[in-house]
């Protein structure tokens, strides 16, 4: 399908997930978010567009990065921001899911950005509100945002994504940040491989378009761009490893290994890092190879061009 002139670039209410975006949506957001990389170096970063605009954070799963990256984002943007903490939410207290998303549409937000720790709970939340839905992350569906700042620092750093061999290595099986990166870089044309223990490797991954690997020497050769992950030990039930000293020996990262890899390789994690269990720290702190620190930049950018866009409707701005 080739796009339609005519319509919008991102023509959904909401972002909540990759999958099923087509490449010029997902590169409208990687464009759109070019702008805020460069307003956020700036000595003054306010911009104001979303003044008087209420975005709600509700965050029903503990997070650091993500909820803060997204609260400067709406800052910057000068929306009124309020974070909805998991451990004062009244789900702790018996209210159903639905009555949680009945009594936050009732405040009148004009945007929500929603984590929650089981799949498809924020689209759930979006059939039952009347503004912007942006998914902050749901159990292990998807993390549509933390894709969108991983291609984006991946753009910036190597010019582009299409032709370029990614692996993608760890928990893959818990991971959401690996399905929708799975979604985006095939998309966008990169040659995407799953790297992990057999244990972490779901069924999934090569209807996802990626290729399977079990060995971390076969899953690195001539890769462009490692992406770390870390094991994600509060989503398992039972041993999917023998010990985290194991898990290094066959699959960190480390200096000796990455060789394998292009010889400008590009080394990248979502965050937070397990040093010495998935990434040695003589890896994560290269500061030739490793663009950990940039994604964490790219991020905001990223979401202060999500909130823009979906709410340019609510602006009266097409």
């Amino acid at each position: 399908m080739t796009r339609d002139p005519e319509a919008p670039a991102f023509p959904h209410p909401h972002l909540l997930g990759i999958e099923g975006l087509y490449p010029w949506e997902i590169s409208c957001l990687l464009d759109e978010a070019e702008q805020w990389v460069e307003a956020g170096r700036r000595a003054r970063k306010h911009d104001g567009r979303l003044a008087g605009l209420t975005q709600i954070n509700a965050f029903f799963e503990n997070s650091t990065r993500t909820l803060l990256s997204f609260e400067i984002a709406g800052k910057r943007l000068g929306a009124d921001v309020v974070n909805l903490a998991a451990g004062s939410s009244s789900l702790k207290k018996g209210e159903t899911l639905l009555d949680t998303a009945l009594t936050l549409n009732a405040m009148r937000p004009d945007v929500i950005v929603i984590r929650h720790e089981s799949s498809g709970a924020v689209a759930l939340i979006a059939e039952k509100v009347d503004c912007p839905v942006l998914n902050a992350g749901d159990g292990r569906h998807e993390h549509p945002t933390q894709a969108l700042l991983d291609a984006l620092t991946i753009r910036r750093r190597k010019g582009r994504i299409e032709g370029l061999r990614v692996a993608i290595c760890g928990d893959i099986l818990h991971s959401r940040v690996a399905r929708s990166n799975f979604h985006l870089l095939t998309a966008l044309g990169a040659e995407v491989r799953a790297v992990a223990p057999p244990t972490l490797m779901p069924a999934f991954v090569e209807r996802l378009g990626a290729t399977a690997y079990t060995d971390m020497a076969a899953g690195l050769e001539g890769a462009d761009v490692v992406m770390m992950l870390r094991l994600q030990l509060e989503r398992m039930e039972g041993a999917y490893v023998p010990s985290t000293r194991e898990y290094f020996r066959a699959f960190g990262l480390t200096r000796e290994r990455l060789r394998a890899a292009g010889p400008d390789v590009l080394v990248m994690h979502p965050g937070p890092m397990n040093r010495g269990v998935e990434i040695d720290s003589a890896v994560a702190d290269d500061i030739q190879r490793s663009a950990i620190t940039e994604q964490v930049e790219m991020g905001v950018a990223v979401r202060m061009a999500c909130l823009d866009v979906l709410t340019r409707a609510r602006r009266g701005e097409g």
